[in-house]
């Protein structure tokens, strides 16, 4: 590849966009191995699914460690060491027989993928302050749809020779393709840039600082987006580890559905479903919200995400309605993924950007520590019913705090930097 085109913008982003993908199994293909590790081992649903927990703990904790390091030293050796790490760790799983080899192999693909995750979406805000909405959710969308095109493969390796084949042959493909990535991957020098794009906040309404990642800690923004990011990162782990569990327990796993004349099972054309919407609609919200505005954006996914919560009480014993609103939850909850380091590099500007938005997105880890919690209220009562509740409660409490305090906010922020006295009816409308 010629140095010209690894200087082209839509080149990086198209290479952070694979790498993202190639992580995507990790996390979203996890429940259909669930079963099978059950079924072959003498563990419990709560023991396999430790090992997610410490997937998630070491993908997102150590996220902010590697974009001070990429920020300083450039992405290409994290990358490539990423690819070695998502090989090694389903080559793990693939042999494991005892619970810590599981977990071992979890903490391998969690460091992983938070390297390749942090590297993606620091790369996206960088090379994109102009649509900076759309690449980050062409970026996030890599990795919340990446799973869907082999969402079938996986259950047709596993049904016929089984998960720990699934788990040997994708590990090898997922790194492999990580590791040449990463040989071509690099961050935008002023150069690169088109002139009215180099400095943040000449052209664009956003920040007009580079702020250190210290100097965030000391704001009141991040921690409201910090909180807000919590409350729905965990309905979205919540329901990425339990669609099999939901599915089983609501009698719709193994019903039939015939689409277009192809008749597949309600699981796995619900996880594909998910999938595909999880990773569409952070490039649909990313797009929308460069026009009509980070926050009015995240009301109205929140509020179609508490809607599709709302669904699963009350119709997820239809197999096609469980398809529905499992799907309204994984739309509009997975654009956290472009609209958060979004929001978060407006704020704070670019120079920074790959620790700052790491650092925002150990509300991934805070949300994880939460999840297991749920899994023990449903052990002890046999339902889900508390839990989605809770979960609703969480996303129109967050639409309401995007709308009424985080917009507010973040536009008497930007305000003060630029010196107004108050952000014009033009300028407030041009927040993005």
């Amino acid at each position: 590849m010629a140095t010209s085109a690894l200087r082209n913008r839509w080149v990086q982003l198209t290479l952070g966009i694979i790498t993202m993908i190639m992580i995507a199994n990790l996390q979203y293909g996890w429940t259909l191995f669930v079963q099978p590790l059950q079924d072959a081992h003498d563990w419990t649903k709560g023991q396999i699914q430790y090992g997610f927990f410490l997937f998630v703990l070491f993908q997102v904790w150590l996220v902010p460690v590697n974009g001070w390091l990429v920020d300083r030293f450039g992405p290409r050796p994290f990358v490539a060491a990423a690819g070695l790490l998502v090989g090694a760790s389903w080559e793990i799983f693939a042999h494991a027989n005892t619970l810590p080899e599981l977990y071992f192999g979890s903490i391998l693909a969690g460091i992983g993928a938070g390297c390749v995750y942090g590297t993606a979406v620091g790369a996206a805000v960088k090379w994109f302050p102009d649509k900076r909405g759309l690449a980050v959710g062409m970026t996030a969308a890599g990795f919340g749809a990446g799973a869907a095109l082999t969402v079938l493969p996986i259950s047709q390796i596993i049904q016929t020779a089984g998960y720990a084949s699934a788990f040997a042959v994708f590990g090898y493909i997922q790194g492999g393709v990580i590791l040449i990535a990463a040989l071509f991957l690099r961050f935008p020098n002023d150069g690169d840039l088109p002139v009215a794009l180099r400095a943040n906040g000449s052209e664009l309404r956003q920040s007009a600082r580079d702020t250190t990642p210290l100097a965030m800690l000391r704001t009141p923004q991040f921690y409201l987006l910090y909180a807000m990011f919590v409350m729905i990162a965990t309905g979205l782990l919540f329901m990425t580890a339990q669609v099999a569990p939901l599915a089983k327990d609501y009698g719709v796993a193994k019903i039939p559905l015939d689409i277009m004349g192809l008749v597949v099972a309600t699981l796995p054309f619900a996880l594909l479903v998910d999938n595909v919407l999880n990773g569409g609609s952070r490039v649909l919200f990313g797009w929308i919200s460069d026009r009509i505005g980070r926050e009015i954006t995240m009301a109205v996914a929140f509020l179609l995400e508490a809607c599709g919560l709302v669904g699963l009480l009350y119709a997820a014993h239809n197999p096609w309605l469980f398809v529905a609103c499992a799907g309204a939850t994984f739309v509009a909850s997975g654009e956290i993924y472009s609209l958060f380091p979004a929001t978060c590099t407006d704020l704070y500007g670019r120079r920074f950007a790959s620790t700052n938005c790491g650092l925002l997105y150990t509300a991934k880890g805070t949300a994880a520590l939460i999840v297991p919690i749920a899994n023990q209220i449903h052990d002890a009562t046999g339902s889900w019913s508390n839990i989605i509740l809770t979960l609703v409660v969480f996303n129109v409490i967050t639409a309401f705090l995007a709308i009424f305090v985080l917009k507010p906010m973040r536009e008497q922020k930007i305000a003060r930097e630029r010196g107004d006295s108050m952000p014009s009816a033009t300028a407030v409308r041009a927040v993005v």
